[in-house]
């Protein structure tokens, strides 16, 4: 359940929707909620752990070391969702998508689309601005080996699901390889949303208009993993917010 720490556990699953909508009644509000989250022990262990050893060129750092909060304009119509905070990136700095690679392309990308003030991110006070553009992640601490358990997936995707609830305006949802696709789905199926039949599937520049006005987008993760190899390339991630674009213009 959510509460002013974060979930506790699946027993109380009915009072979890009993009272989401009275406590979470901003991004603010929610934000502080997962930021004070101590529910996955795995995790929990995982992030502290690098907070306190650090990586040899952040050793100046003091490390955020917690969950990590959604960042962007609350009057978003575009959501983007990723993944979940990079061990030295966002576990680093406290914002998404801040101080890494990924974040580097993501943030060229909203920049040069209209969403960002600036194409670079690399500490939360460094000036950065989203419009109309908001940005969240399916698990909201850095796993280890960027790979989060069902459990942990479970355990954040409240998080998602407020996220949607709050932000109202939402027309567009880009999502950050298929994890984060399908998890998406997943929330708005909870949220009582009619999914789609047959159900969306996920693949690079594919989108979908979904029956509530959404249209879903989905785009491999900007990962080393795939930058590095190719399989996606700039022009690429950069179609996807182009679509993104055309969609709200």
């Amino acid at each position: 359940m959510l509460t002013a720490h974060g979930i506790t556990g699946k027993r109380n699953e009915v009072l979890v929707h009993a009272t989401l909508p009275t406590l979470m009644r901003t991004l603010a509000v929610l934000n502080t909620a997962i930021t004070n989250c101590t529910t996955c022990a795995r995790l929990v262990s995982y992030r502290r752990n690098i907070a306190r050893t650090k990586r040899r060129q952040f050793m100046e750092w003091t490390y955020w070391g917690r969950p990590v909060p959604g960042f962007g304009d609350p009057k978003a119509r575009l959501y983007v969702l990723g993944l979940a905070p990079a061990a030295h990136g966002g576990n680093r700095t406290g914002r998404v998508f801040t101080g890494d690679r990924s974040g580097d392309w993501l943030y060229e990308a909203l920049y040069r689309h209209g969403f960002a003030n600036q194409a670079s991110s690399t500490h939360r006070d460094d000036g950065l601005a989203l419009t109309d553009c908001y940005i969240g992640a399916t698990v909201r601490c850095a796993p280890p080996d960027n790979k989060p358990t069902l459990e942990e997936f479970e355990a954040c995707r409240p998080y998602v699901r407020e996220e949607i609830r709050l932000l109202r305006k939402m027309e567009v949802v880009v999502t950050l390889g298929k994890m984060a696709f399908d998890h998406y789905l997943k929330a708005c199926r909870e949220e009582g949303r009619k999914l789609p039949s047959p159900l969306p599937t996920f693949g690079h520049a594919k989108f979908y208009q979904l029956p509530w006005g959404v249209t879903l987008i989905g785009s491999y993760h900007p990962s080393q993993q795939n930058t590095f190899t190719g399989r996606l390339t700039r022009s690429m991630f950069h179609g996807v917010f182009a679509r993104a674009r055309r969609e709200l213009d």
